[in-house]
């Protein structure tokens, strides 16, 4: 017998609707197995950015009220001010690209605004 059952995205629970495609969640876990602190917060991040319906930098900052705007990108603090993820939504299409996964000093270096 063969079910014709779509596949849930990684963590999805049955009857979430998870519309976000996030590009790319290697990133994220590139990142944190340099910094294992990361982990939690990155992948506590990614679960609830997938399920998302955001429509705005005002739907963002309704979960994330410290969700940054930074020309087309957003900023997030991740772990405790700790990390920066630095994203770039795009609501119309429900994509969002990782830009840069970066520790606070990286971040305020600078050297991400140059890319």
């Amino acid at each position: 017998m063969i079910f014709n059952t779509p596949l849930l995205p990684i963590g999805a629970r049955i009857g979430e609707r998870c519309l976000m495609h996030i590009i790319s969640r290697r990133k994220l876990q590139n990142f944190w197995k340099v910094y294992p602190r990361a982990e939690r917060p990155l992948d506590a991040w990614y679960k609830r950015a997938r399920c998302a319906e955001w429509e705005s930098l005002n739907d963002v900052k309704s979960i994330y009220p410290r969700a940054d705007p930074y020309g087309s990108l957003v900023i997030f603090d991740i772990g405790g001010n700790k990390f920066r993820l630095i994203v770039a939504i795009h609501y119309n299409r429900r994509k969002i690209f990782v830009r840069h996964v970066l520790t606070h000093e990286e971040y305020t270096r600078g050297d991400w605004k140059k890319e």
